[in-house]
């Protein structure tokens, strides 16, 4: 079910805005998203904001702190980061932010490339719930949602994108 508040399209633009005009004055901006919903979102974001040279791609799988627990699935991605990392101005991207594990484990893989000079966080939502000390830069929206339900990004063949409310 689509909550009608939760139009990915329009987040997405006003996230695109809260960036360009946050990195409009940081030095060697680069842009990672994390597999999958961020790594949608930082391609966009890359096109969007002349950063297409300056776009790397995590997938923090083997960094999570429940790794054991989770497993490996198939859609494990190698992660692909082209370009010098020290000293850059990072923008991790993902599609939801929720415990702050996912985000911690993307920061964690990130130093294995390198030291950056700052690392920023961008979320199209912040769901709340966080287990860990962490906050996005960056998001467009705050929702709340109930135990058990979880927001999924979709991105259509066309590459429009889509937030859904699905029950776990």
């Amino acid at each position: 079910m689509t909550h009608p508040q939760l139009d990915a399209e329009a987040l997405y633009q006003a996230l695109a805005q809260r960036v360009k005009t946050g990195l409009a004055s940081a030095s060697d901006p680069a842009i990672v998203g994390i597999h999958s919903g961020g790594a949608w979102l930082a391609q966009r974001l890359a096109t969007d904001l002349g950063l297409e040279s300056r776009l790397g791609f995590i997938d923090v799988s083997f960094y999570r702190d429940d790794y054991a627990e989770r497993g490996l699935h198939p859609e494990v991605r190698p992660t692909h980061i082209p370009f010098e990392v020290d000293g850059a101005t990072i923008l991790l991207v993902d599609d939801v932010l929720y415990t702050g594990r996912t985000t911690r484990a993307a920061i964690n893989e990130l130093f294995d490339y390198g030291r950056p000079a700052r690392v920023q966080l961008a979320a199209l939502v912040d769901r709340g719930g966080r287990e860990l000390p962490i906050a996005a830069d960056y998001v467009a929206e705050t929702v709340s949602l109930a135990d058990g339900q979880q927001l999924v990004l979709q991105q259509a063949d066309d590459g429009r994108l889509s937030l859904t409310v699905d029950h776990a």
